[in-house]
């Protein structure tokens, strides 16, 4: 059964090696008959800063509507994106935090700040994360919180899961051969749409 899949090149280069993960992806999930719709936050035009913090919400840009219009519409979210310092880049945090609101992704019941609805179930994920850090030493020496905050802070708290997570490191001064291996990894996780 094929899938609505939303891909989030979260590495503001387009050029990055995330990108061409994202890229693999995305070929592997069309060629077994998927719909695949792509957002690049490189070419997105919004202002990552929550000036007010959640006093008072910024009205979204076009292309924040338009990336809720294509959550909606998804089955399955991927996000591609490098960790930088143990988490993901600011313009991907920046894009939550200005784009996964109340009401939209949320939503606190009556007078309680630890019971909510999440707004985003029924949608999967999957996570390809790049990393200069061998993935064994994320995980067990700084016990991944890019990882956390990804999975567990923001996607499962809006109700989005299973969330599962791909790692691709250290890349820094990775073979070619190593690359092409990663590259059909993400191919193959787009082709089953995981």
């Amino acid at each position: 059964m094929s899938k609505k899949i939303l891909i989030v090149l979260g590495h503001p280069d387009v050029t990055s090696f995330c990108a061409a993960l994202a890229d693999a992806y995305e070929e592997g999930a069309k060629g077994a008959g998927h719909l695949v719709r792509r957002i690049s936050l490189g070419e997105l035009r919004f202002d990552p800063v929550l000036h007010k913090g959640y006093a008072e919400i910024q009205p979204l840009e076009h292309d924040l509507l338009d990336a809720q219009e294509a959550i909606m519409r998804s089955d399955h979210l991927v996000f591609v994106y490098p960790v930088w310092w143990g988490g993901p880049p600011a313009l991907l945090k920046g894009f939550f935090d200005r784009m996964f609101l109340p009401g939209f992704a949320f939503r606190f019941r009556e007078g309680s700040s630890t019971s909510w609805e999440r707004l985003l179930s029924k949608r999967t994920a999957r996570l390809l994360v790049t990393m200069d850090t061998p993935p064994w030493y994320y995980r067990l020496v700084y016990r991944m919180p890019g990882h956390n905050q990804m999975k567990r802070t923001i996607l499962e708290f809006c109700g989005i899961k299973p969330v599962s997570v791909s790692d691709f490191g250290p890349v820094k001064g990775s073979s070619l051969d190593k690359r092409s291996k990663w590259l059909e990894d993400a191919r193959a996780l787009g082709r089953d749409a995981r």
